[in-house]
């Protein structure tokens, strides 16, 4: 393993002491597709493609990174450590450790403890439980190792060098809008709301952005339940609902993976009267709406590819590298990621980096 220079050691120990300022928040592209597409574009043989050109993608010091992330037991997860899998591939310099994907709050800990002890350069880190890892990531900030928070945030500022989120809030403004600009001037619209699991803040905030954005166009929430992610619980969910509202025009149901059971119990009770949207922009879903036989006319992006942007700056953290497109020096302390609908006019430019559900 590469030994830190005293200069680095001394720079990552620095970020444990740092106080929260102003947040940079931009919009990172996608950066990763499959190892199966990246493998296709190499012409050479060789099993580890290489990175675009660019001076930050070009072969520096070696990095050894660890990543650790809960079960894959959703497509959206297990979307987010495929990228980093596959994005880890493309770099010759990059180490990266991943830790068996866990939703066991106790042994992710003991992953993070393990890669302090390890000493690795840098630490990717989604948290099951961002509130009950924040302990561990303040001691791995301590012993200098940069921590990239993704997606859960730290009850801490501090237990981050890092945090990479994407947008829950704008997931529902984005949804709202266009529900609005669907409905145009029929003011008596009936909207319904499938959410995910209401005790989750991203939850509570994806509801929110959708009803504030609803109010825009004087719409509101007219029915709504929640579900539990699965597509058991959407397919439950569905069904109650759509046997309690005998009449919807709007459809907006929280993410793509209990979409596949909301479809059908939709399919089950003939339905076919309203415009459904979806939620983090899944390749099933991206399908359905490239094939427009159905409800389903669109989806919000909630980036799958977080954990491989995290990566991505944990590399230009320890090599002393910046974001090439910011005049900044530094890596931005917070990078949030857009939250795009995807309808059948933009959804070719999508679908290479959606997950399967």
């Amino acid at each position: 393993m590469r030994l830190r220079t005293p200069f680095r050691r001394h720079q990552s120990r620095r970020y444990s002491g740092l106080v929260v300022g102003a947040v940079a928040v931009l919009s990172l592209a996608a950066c990763t597709g499959s190892a199966q597409d990246a493998a296709e574009d190499d012409d050479s043989g060789d099993s580890a493609p290489a990175a675009a050109a660019g001076s930050n993608d070009e072969e520096g010091d070696q990095v050894t990174i660890g990543f650790s992330a809960p079960a894959a037991d959703h497509g959206w997860m297990a979307a987010i450590t495929n990228n980093v899998r596959d994005l880890a591939e493309q770099y010759p310099d990059v180490d990266l450790q991943i830790a068996e994907g866990t939703n066991d709050v106790n042994l992710q800990i003991s992953q993070v403890e393990t890669f302090i002890n390890d000493g690795v350069d840098a630490i990717v880190l989604l948290p099951f439980d961002g509130a009950a890892m924040t302990p561990v990531a303040l001691k791995a900030m301590e012993a200098g190792i940069p921590v990239i928070n993704v997606d859960r945030e730290f009850d801490d500022p501090n237990a981050a060098r890092v945090t990479v989120l994407g947008d829950n809030y704008g997931m529902g403004v984005s949804a709202g809008q266009y529900v609005c600009e669907q409905a145009g001037d029929n003011k008596d619209a009936i909207v319904a709301e499938i959410a995910g699991i209401d005790s989750l803040p991203l939850t509570q905030d994806r509801s929110q952005g959708f009803e504030d954005a609803l109010s825009e166009c004087g719409l509101d929430v007219d029915a709504r339940q929640a579900a539990e992610f699965t597509v058991e619980s959407g397919e439950e969910v569905a069904a109650n609902l759509l046997q309690a509202e005998p009449k919807i025009d709007f459809l907006w149901n929280h993410d793509d993976d209990q979409g596949v059971g909301v479809l059908a119990a939709i399919e089950n009770a003939g339905r076919d009267e309203f415009t459904m949207i979806g939620g983090a922009g899944s390749a099933n879903a991206m399908r359905a709406i490239q094939e427009d036989s159905g409800v389903l006319k669109a989806t919000v992006i909630y980036p799958s590819t977080q954990g491989a942007d995290g990566v991505k700056l944990a590399r230009l953290l320890v090599q002393d590298k910046a974001m090439s497109d910011l005049v900044e020096v530094e890596v931005p302390r917070t990078v949030q990621l857009f939250a795009p609908v995807v309808t059948s006019d933009n959804v070719d430019q999508y679908i290479d980096t959606a997950f399967e559900s």
